[in-house]
């Protein structure tokens, strides 16, 4: 049988884009060896269907038939994983469609993929105060918290958890901004001083931080996004990916370096 020719790469790719059957028979084929009924199992697609789909694959040389069973041929095998690569880069794009304006530029070395396996957590119109819930359930499940960022609108409403789990033990490390301190330390003095003589909160200050917050738990880094228009949380994106935690720990680092430490007995510039 002669190979298929089209006329551009194009009409392959809108080949398999127009049937998600397609796509999943190939990625079923690249994982092992298929029966018919195996595919149609796996697809819940018709039988014509499939028998449509096969044959197709075959014209192209993505597959070959051995008896009962369909293979994957090499060249079958680079367009299915091309194929998933482009689906998964369009499902990131996809989750942040909405909010990649919020985010951390590429100069800062953030990148777009590092959201691809993340939570994203925008705030709603009904529902302003989403990000700030997650942001809680993530500090709940944490042992220790470092936090760099001018981003009040985060923590100024969760100062009730943040106290409560600092003095039960909760290892919390904050660079703010000194007018950010200065606000904290003058609206709730009392709320501050147990957790800052305890041995749990150590608060350094840093005159140039970026417009969003890096938060790192135990197990996951977030990246919370100021709205300056109404004052609020707009998005906070939460994962556990190594890049991601990479990407935050060395920027964590890199303020902390240049900060200074919070002294109480002076007051805050």
């Amino acid at each position: 049988m002669m190979p298929m020719t089209t006329e551009s790469p194009l009409d392959d790719v809108e080949f398999l884009a127009r049937s998600e059957h397609r796509v999943a028979v190939l990625e079923a084929l690249a994982e092992g060896p298929r029966s018919r009924a195996d595919l149609q199992d796996l697809t819940e697609a018709s039988r014509s269907t499939i028998g449509r789909v096969l044959g197709a694959f075959e014209e192209r040389r993505w597959i070959t038939k051995d008896e009962y069973e369909y293979e994957v041929t090499p060249l079958g095998a680079f367009v299915a994983s091309g194929m998933r690569e482009l689906i998964e880069r369009i499902e990131t794009e996809r989750k942040l469609r909405d909010v990649w304006q919020w985010l951390p530029s590429e100069a800062s070395g953030f990148s777009i993929e590092m959201g691809s396996e993340a939570v994203v957590t925008d705030a709603e119109a009904d529902d302003p105060y989403r990000p700030v819930n997650r942001f809680l359930s993530l500090l709940r499940e944490t042992d220790r918290f470092r936090f760099v960022g001018f981003d009040v609108a985060l923590l100024e409403p969760c100062k009730n958890e943040l106290r409560r789990r600092i003095l039960n033990g909760m290892h919390t490390e904050i660079i703010d901004p000194p007018n950010v301190a200065k606000y904290i330390l003058s609206t709730y003095p009392d709320h501050c001083s147990p957790p800052l003589e305890s041995d749990n909160l150590t608060v350094w200050l840093h005159d140039d931080l970026p417009s969003y917050g890096v938060s790192l738990f135990d197990e996951r880094i977030g990246i919370s996004c100021y709205n300056p228009a109404n004052g609020t949380v707009q998005v906070l994106i939460d994962t556990d990916t190594a890049e991601a935690r990479e990407w935050a720990e060395w920027t964590y680092e890199t303020y902390r370096q240049e900060a200074r430490p919070l002294a109480l007995e002076t007051p805050v510039e």
